[in-house]
């Protein structure tokens, strides 16, 4: 499910409106942006991706929740990526650490981009101790040998996003009901 706040971004990404240059905060910030278009869940983040090609044209995006399913937003960007897309060289920027363990698919997002080929991942916030124990994502990514650079500048305001969350205290009970999604 498309929205008209993400179609504009979207846009903007595409013709480049919102970047000065290829610049990761720039990018990141795009990401961002992408989270605050997800629909809240008091069991899951909202989260922005932005996937961009060697050249800094953008292949793809995705947020969280966008097509109404438990999608993640890593997830959802490689879904929507064109045909032939050369991810060897690519950088997928996330508003969040990808998830290391998930309740509501078979795989986790860091998995799935190990298994995709992406070259590279730029991310502003850890995932904190709210659904996972330790989220190990940027570990298991660079155990697989994907370059992950952290933007911790970026942390606060990928944090906004998901105001509708009780960071600070874990969440518990099965998905939907408290767990994680």
């Amino acid at each position: 499910m498309s929205t008209p706040g993400h179609d504009q971004v979207l846009a903007a990404c595409k013709e480049g409106a919102l970047l000065p240059g290829r610049d990761d905060g720039a990018l990141l910030e795009q990401a961002i942006a992408l989270s605050r278009h997800c629909p809240p869940s008091r069991t899951a983040y909202s989260v922005g991706a932005v996937l961009v090609a060697a050249d800094g044209s953008v292949l793809s995006t995705g947020y969280s929740r966008q097509d109404g399913s438990p999608v993640h937003a890593e997830e959802a960007a490689l879904r929507a990526l064109p045909p032939g897309a050369e991810l060897r060289t690519a950088t997928l920027y996330c508003s969040l650490e990808p998830c290391s363990e998930r309740a509501s698919a078979p795989r986790p997002c860091a998995e799935l981009i190990v298994s995709a080929g992406v070259g590279r991942v730029v991310v502003g916030w850890r995932e904190p101790e709210l659904f996972v124990a330790r989220c190990r994502g940027l570990e298991q990514l660079r155990d697989a040998g994907v370059a992950v650079e952290e933007l911790p500048a970026y942390a606060d305001l990928a944090r906004r996003s998901n105001g509708h969350l009780p960071l600070g205290r874990p969440a518990t009970g099965p998905p939907g009901e408290g767990g994680p999604a």
